[in-house]
């Protein structure tokens, strides 16, 4: 049997992660020039992050280099076992490439062993949900192949949508127009978030004022949704827990009280990009 690898640009919580027996591969950030690397909230002082973050701290994501593929992959081989990755979109990181340069090196070296990749096309929380589900017939006894069709043949019913409450974050990215910004910030516009079918960042709608971003995400649930009772939704906040709160009042006005939420924070890799504030809900669904 393989080793389950996930990473934690999938914000699944480590609490999961600990549960499932996975094991993490922790992407890198920097606040301020100050690298780190994200654990999934086992010790991440959330609170400093973001205040610091909405009092416009300089928080960046770096990509992996081949040798920190390496340090996470060969104990595995040189200890005669194979791996099974799940990952986030390579469309969202030039990191696979290093990745891939780490791969072919440790086939060479471990002719015998068996890396295998599949990507998720989806990030923060809807990647986690994909690694859930997956890392969950893993530790029933799936086979990678089994794990692989898993993942290819339901990439499109996991939906992951967010918004922002500030577009800073957006703009310092490069994801939002100076122009766009500007225009934004002064008519109180929220950009609706999701991630499509490729794999990529795209603003789906916008909507005039947070309290409209969070009806239009719960909305989703009910237009996209599919057999929400059997699976986990996942509200995840940077720091913006009353925005979780009001969804998932929402969520069971619409629903009722037998769905399975979790509430969480939003890891620092991916708030580096959305900001302090931001709101996301994933669920599985019909479409992404």
């Amino acid at each position: 049997m393989s080793r389950f690898f996930c990473d934690t640009n999938s914000d699944l919580w480590y609490t999961i992660a600990d549960e499932l027996g996975v094991d993490v591969i922790s992407m890198p950030y920097s606040l301020d020039g100050e690298e780190r690397g994200y654990d999934l909230g086992r010790n991440t002082d959330f609170v400093d992050y973001y205040y610091r973050l909405a009092n416009g701290a300089d928080a960046k994501t770096q990509a992996l280099n081949m040798q920190n593929y390496i340090d996470y992959f060969e104990p595995v081989l040189q200890a005669g076992e194979d791996i099974i990755y799940v990952h986030f979109s390579r469309k969202l990181s030039g990191t696979f490439t290093q990745m891939d340069s780490a791969i072919s090196y440790l086939k060479e070296k471990y002719p015998d062993r068996k890396i295998t990749t599949v990507d998720t096309k989806m990030i923060s929380l809807g990647e986690g949900l994909m690694v859930y589900e997956a890392a969950k017939l893993w530790k029933n006894g799936a086979t990678d192949e089994e794990i692989v069709k898993f993942v290819e043949e339901n990439i499109n019913n996991y939906a992951l949508y967010f918004t922002v409450k500030d577009l800073t974050q957006l703009k310092r990215g490069g994801r939002l127009s100076a122009v766009s910004f500007v225009a934004g910030t002064l008519l109180n516009i929220k950009p609706i978030i999701h991630v499509d079918e490729e794999g990529a960042l795209n603003k789906c709608e916008t909507v005039k004022g947070v309290k409209a971003g969070l009806r239009t995400l719960a909305d989703k649930v009910k237009l996209l949704g599919d057999d929400v009772y059997n699976h986990m939704i996942i509200i995840a906040h940077a720091d913006a827990p009353d925005f979780a709160q009001e969804i998932k009042a929402q969520l069971i006005h619409q629903f009722g009280e037998n769905l399975n939420i979790f509430v969480q924070y939003i890891g620092p890799t991916v708030a580096a990009h959305c900001g302090a504030g931001a709101v996301g809900i994933a669920f599985h669904s019909k479409s992404r």
